[in-house]
């Protein structure tokens, strides 16, 4: 049974498209611990309305923020504290998905990071890479970070056009698995996200129910 985390590089990379990506290729279940920002839609709204399987559920945020900055920030704007506590995997017998927010070391509260939840939750990883001046270091420097604190990887997954001098240095680097590529999407609705999926199940050796 998968039991994932999905962080990225950083912000905007991709993490909502490959976790939808993701659910419905196990027709896993969806769980955003932490949403910063409401408006125009969450990350589990836009998971919703891209993934058609039957088998998926999508449990409710253990933290819903109004403003959409760092979840910590965004907490405090509300005069609150994220908890660690607060944060127990839901009840299910499904493959489970659960997509972070921003990037490995974002700050939830003092002294907790993205990172710790991903420990305290006991999840493998995949990492979201996008292409950009500087993203070979951020990927290595992200992949160090799950290494040093013993956090197992499950997979890399490049978001974007191929750029072969960066991805084959990260991938002999690193010696990761890689996940099938996202290329550009024409658009972002369940009709293109369906048929992406016959790949990944493939990554995962599932066939389709």
């Amino acid at each position: 049974m998968e039991r994932l985390f999905i962080t990225g590089i950083g912000t905007d990379v991709g993490k909502t498209v490959v976790a939808a990506l993701l659910t419905e290729a196990l027709g896993a279940d969806y769980w955003k611990p932490v949403q910063a920002g409401l408006e125009p839609t969450t990350d589990s709204q836009t998971v919703r309305s891209l993934v058609t399987n039957p088998a998926s559920r999508f449990h409710p945020e253990a933290y819903r923020l109004l403003l959409p900055a760092s979840p910590h920030a965004a907490a405090e704007a509300e005069s609150l504290t994220i908890r660690p506590g607060d944060f127990t995997l839901p009840q299910t017998e499904n493959h489970l998905v659960v997509e972070g927010a921003g990037g490995l070391l974002v700050p939830l509260a003092p002294g907790f990071l993205v990172a710790d939840l991903i420990g305290q939750l006991g999840l493998a990883t995949i990492v979201v890479s996008r292409n950009y001046l500087g993203s070979i270091n951020h990927t290595l420097l992200t992949l160090e970070a799950l290494r040093q604190r013993g956090l197992p990887v499950r997979g890399l997954i490049f978001n974007g056009e191929p750029n072969p001098a960066t991805e084959d240095f990260i991938t002999a680097h690193t010696g990761v698995p890689v996940l099938p590529r996202l290329l550009p999407l024409p658009s972002l609705d369940a009709t293109q996200i369906r048929p992406l999926a016959t790949a990944y199940r493939d990554f995962f050796k599932l066939t389709e129910a």
